[in-house]
């Protein structure tokens, strides 16, 4: 198959990465697409950072029109995606590079970034001295396989089924923890005010990343919370106490770094040190994370506070007081509540599913061992 650099098929050979030192983040302005809003091939636009016009109008050349693929440059580097029409006027931080193609479909580019050959040649590109990092002068270097036209769009549609279904899931995730969130403030309003450590039992994780074996269950770090699995991810095949074990459906909730209350889907996993796992103590699951959420701004006012590189809450912070439903109020709404936790981790788990056949049907089109057809067949038996 023939492969062509990539500045080869890009508009004027260009790249153009975005915002350079975007300053606070705002409640207005113009919404920025940061590293951990791209992942699996999509763009999660549900929680962008906001900068002044003024600052983004300096940017013209990264101001999305749709139909772009974005590339991650940094930490997670080489996650790509295409830009939906409705994102048309938003911008990216400086850590993402805009890719217009001229040669090339730009569902056809995104497809590569995942391939193997792709993959490849970034790794070797990545500057790691002190976070991985992918210069615009290697990537234009990067060699894009380039099947005939026709062949390009069998692919990419058959694979774009899939990213379709893993989008509309997505959107169900969404909306379902918007409701719960919702629903749980408004009954808050004549709730009770308790500390939170009396819903729960927080059990810190310990430091399994040493002398980790490279085999078994994944590490949970914060790296996984914020961005998935990846190649950096750490495998341990030690035994661990009950507590230190994350299934799907539990509750976690990193207290340094970036402060993030995760729902864990994956298979079942470590729990690595600076992250808690958060076993209810009598109250539902749902009621237990929609408390824990409702101080995270506060925590997170906190530990930017901290003078040190990396800013935390204390185990005194848990015992602050948080306002909950009273105990009516919450019999009333568990049912429904318990729905919306249970669907959308449901709609997560299928997406893993959906993301390993995608990943699994990539290289066997890529290389001609699968035909299209048949390929059609399978995810028909998915989505």
């Amino acid at each position: 198959m023939m492969a062509v650099p990539l500045e080869e098929l890009l508009v004027d050979r260009e790249v153009s990465y975005g915002i350079v030192q975007p300053g606070s983040d705002l409640s207005e302005g113009t919404p920025i697409l940061r590293v951990k809003d791209i992942r699996n091939g999509l763009i999660d636009p549900s929680c962008p950072m906001r900068v002044d016009p003024a600052i983004a109008a300096r940017f013209k050349r990264t101001c999305l029109r749709g139909g772009e693929v974005l590339l991650t440059l940094v930490g997670t580097v080489g996650e790509a995606a295409v830009v939906p029409e409705e994102l048309a006027g938003w911008n990216v931080a400086r850590a993402i590079a805009v890719l217009r193609g001229a040669e090339v479909e730009s569902d056809w580019l995104s497809l590569c970034f995942r391939t193997a050959s792709v993959r490849s040649q970034i790794d070797a590109a990545l500057n790691t001295t002190v976070q991985a990092t992918l210069n615009l002068a290697d990537l234009k270097r990067i060699q894009i396989p380039m099947p005939e036209r026709s062949e390009r769009r069998a692919i990419a549609e058959v694979l774009g089924a899939l990213d379709d279904k893993i989008a509309a899931n997505g959107n169900v995730v969404r909306a379902a923890d918007d409701l719960a969130e919702t629903t749980f403030r408004a009954a808050a309003r004549e709730g009770d005010a308790i500390p939170l450590s009396s819903l729960a039992r927080f059990v810190n994780g310990k430091a399994f990343t040493k002398g980790a074996t490279g085999t078994g269950r994944v590490v949970i770090r914060i790296a996984e919370l914020n961005n998935g699995l990846g190649g950096s991810t750490v495998r341990n095949d030690i035994d661990v106490a009950d507590d230190h074990v994350a299934r799907p459906g539990d509750l976690l909730f990193a207290w340094s770094g970036s402060l993030t209350v995760a729902r864990w889907f994956r298979d079942e996993a470590i729990v690595n040190q600076h992250i808690f796992k958060v076993i209810p103590d009598g109250h539902p699951l749902w009621f237990v994370n929609q408390a824990v959420r409702s101080k995270l701004r506060d925590y997170q006012a906190i530990a930017a506070d901290k003078a040190t590189t990396m800013g935390h809450i204390q185990r005194k912070h848990l015992d602050e007081a948080v306002t909950v439903p009273n105990r009516g109020a919450t019999a009333r709404l568990d049912a429904c509540m318990s729905g919306l936790w249970q669907r959308a981790l449901a709609a997560e788990i299928e997406n893993e599913t959906l993301a390993a056949t995608r990943d699994g049907l990539l290289p066997l089109l890529m290389s001609g061992k699968l035909r299209v057809k048949d390929a059609e067949k399978q995810v028909g038996e998915v989505v």
